[in-house]
């Protein structure tokens, strides 16, 4: 199982590197305002991706803390022992046949 993940992590990264490889043309965005910057297209790519994968950790991160504290114990507080009547006052019955 080791030796195929090590095998799909390889080819994962040889099918993005030949797709960075094919995608080197520069290209111009324009932002705002009359801005604009060129750069590659693989590396335009990455940069959204990598926003994305940022603003996903981001919107996700309150539910995963309030999952986290519902799913930690709450704290116990230790309750008395009841309480057991002493023997001493208690009465006896009657033995039979007396």
């Amino acid at each position: 199982m080791k030796y195929l993940m090590w095998l799909l992590n390889a080819a994962i990264f040889f099918v993005l590197f030949a797709f960075a490889l094919n995608n080197q043309a520069p290209v111009t965005l324009h932002l705002f305002f009359g801005a604009s910057w060129q750069a590659p297209l693989i590396l335009v790519l990455l940069c959204v991706l990598l926003l994305g994968v940022v603003l996903g950790v981001l919107v996700m991160l309150p539910l995963w803390l309030r999952a986290r504290k519902q799913r930690r114990p709450a704290p116990t507080i230790a309750a008395p022992l009841p309480t057991v009547p002493d023997a001493v006052g208690t009465p006896t019955a009657p033995a039979h046949g007396s």
